[in-house]
């Protein structure tokens, strides 16, 4: 299976439960940021420009462990900044995985071949190293030489130890297409068990040079979606045919929240309006109406997996063949 037994059970039980109990929104991932602290300065990266003035800050393990109580999500993606820089994130990991939840944590690797000598492999633990390119590329786009090598050098370390390990490689305008199946197919010698690819969000913080509007995204995925066809990719077939422009998908902004130093992030991953002190606060104040393609101009080129995945999960049900699409790729 693409996915582990577990994890497949535990959201199919999640997602069941509030199908029965009629539950409208409900989220998937919660995307939990200890801190904003970072070793690199990545060009698309919103994260480190956005919270320029508290990236200082951190949450306690306290804090954190409380937000994973709060929200019932059965996967917590641990991000940031650079996760590795947290102080207790070995202590936060051991915690979030007793509480019998699923843990994709995000790294760009610079720090994980060290911090593997403590790491020990779980079945609901899975790496998820920051790769955008090869060797040239990837050591450009995060501004640090030698970045590339680090990667591979701690998915390797990562494998021998037995890690569940995938890659997340974000398409950009420059993106190289040919070079990109060439990083799929040198990082399957690797033995990485999937990958994850998605068009990069054009942060205002950032600049619009490096993004691809919408017209330009489904250009590009045209080619990504046939690498899916050769190659492990974890981006669901329905999310890939919408990037293609095949399917019409709205987003679903509540379906990954973020719960950084300074609160819940709302409405989403991406776009900061506000933040607030509570999970139940945060779905309850958030006027989620007014979000999405036509609705607010933030949202007009964005196709992020963070919003459009969860949608997914709602599509599926409506159709036996997309039911039948995703039963056949989650089995091969």
């Amino acid at each position: 299976m693409r996915f582990p037994l577990r994890l497949n059970y535990d959201l199919t039980k999640y997602i069941v439960s509030n199908k029965l109990n009629k539950t409208e929104k409900y989220p998937l991932v919660l995307m939990l940021e200890p801190t904003h602290l970072c070793n690199l300065a990545c060009s698309g990266c919103g994260r480190i420009r956005e919270y320029a003035d508290t990236i200082q800050e951190m949450m306690t393990l306290e804090e954190c462990l409380q937000s994973v109580d709060e929200c019932p999500a059965p996967v917590v993606t641990i991000t940031g900044g650079e996760p590795l820089l947290y102080p207790q994130i070995h202590e936060l990991v051991a915690a979030v995985l007793q509480r019998g939840k699923h843990i994709y944590f995000c790294t760009n690797a610079i720090l994980l071949e060290k911090a593997l000598d403590i790491m020990t492999p779980h079945p609901n633990f899975t790496l998820n190293i920051h790769v955008d390119g090869l060797e040239e590329t990837h050591d450009r786009i995060l501004e640090h030489k030698g970045a590339f090598k680090t990667a591979l050098a701690g998915i390797k370390k990562a494998k021998e130890k037995g890690f569940r390990v995938c890659t997340n490689t974000t398409i950009f305008k420059e993106t190289d297409l040919v070079e990109i199946e060439m990083l799929f197919s040198k990082l399957e010698e690797y033995g990485v068990d999937g990958v994850l690819v998605a068009p990069g969000f054009g942060y205002e913080a950032v600049g619009e040079k490096l993004f691809l509007e919408r017209r330009d995204i489904e250009k590009k995925f045209v080619d990504v979606y046939e690498m899916s066809k050769k190659h492990r990719f974890f981006s669901t077939p329905m999310y890939l045919r919408f990037l293609k422009g095949e399917k019409k998908l709205e987003c679903t902004p509540w379906g990954n929240p973020t719960r950084n130093p300074l609160g819940w992030k709302a409405p989403c991953y991406l776009i900061t309006d506000a933040h607030y002190p509570t999970f139940a606060e945060m779905m309850a104040k958030t006027d989620w109406k007014k979000y999405g393609v036509g609705k607010d101009p933030r949202c007009a080129q964005c196709m992020m997996h963070c919003g459009f995945e969860p949608t997914v999960v709602n599509e599926i049900g409506k159709s036996w063949k997309d039911m039948l699409e995703m039963m056949i790729w989650n089995m091969t």
